[in-house]
């Protein structure tokens, strides 16, 4: 599920960077990755119940996935938002959010393949933290730039796709707040 959202910041990306007329093609590709992502976290919940034993704790993995499938439904919510208002560009800002989006997105896929091991994702908890807390800083000079630059209209837009952004950092977040959650339980 984590390579889904990898895969979404691609195409969000993609969506970032041509014009309205071409939005709907690349929003179809982030609908498809919502529901790869939507598929995976019912496999999971049906994976655990038919199961004996599981790696974790079944809450910890219900959680874990619910918070992977959050993230990405917001993801495509941004993508929509996009090209729903018919937005040819987005302040810079959007780009900063995005690529902390990535980064965090792939330090998780490479945390959800190491659960096994869980001393070596403490590394991988505290740097999450650190980038939502960039991000968070990121969107508060975004909104602040944008109030400065933007008529009201535009301005309401934009902080809609801001918005659902940074609340995909905060759904990161909460992955490797349970991880850690899942470190001081199992230590």
């Amino acid at each position: 599920m984590a390579q889904q959202i990898v895969l979404a910041s691609g195409t969000l990306a993609e969506i970032l960077g041509v014009s309205a007329a071409d939005h709907a093609r690349l929003v179809e590709d982030m609908h498809n990755h919502d529901a790869k992502s939507s598929e995976l976290h019912f496999a999971l919940l049906t994976h655990m119940r038919t199961s004996f034993v599981n790696p974790l704790p079944r809450e910890d993995m219900y959680s874990l996935s619910r918070y992977l499938n959050e993230a990405m439904e917001k993801m495509d919510a941004a993508a929509e938002l996009v090209a729903l208002y018919k937005l040819d560009r987005l302040p810079k800002r959007a780009a900063d959010q995005l690529e902390i989006i990535s980064r965090q997105a792939e330090l998780t896929v490479d945390a959800m393949r190491r659960l096994n091991n869980l001393d070596d994702l403490e590394d991988y908890w505290i740097e999450v933290l650190r980038l939502t807390k960039r991000a968070e800083r990121t969107h508060r000079v975004w909104v602040a730039d944008m109030m400065a630059d933007m008529k009201w209209a535009q301005y309401s837009r934009n902080r809609d796709v801001a918005n659902q952004l940074v609340e995909v950092t905060k759904d990161m977040r909460r992955i490797a707040t349970q991880v850690g959650s899942i470190i001081v339980k199992e230590s």
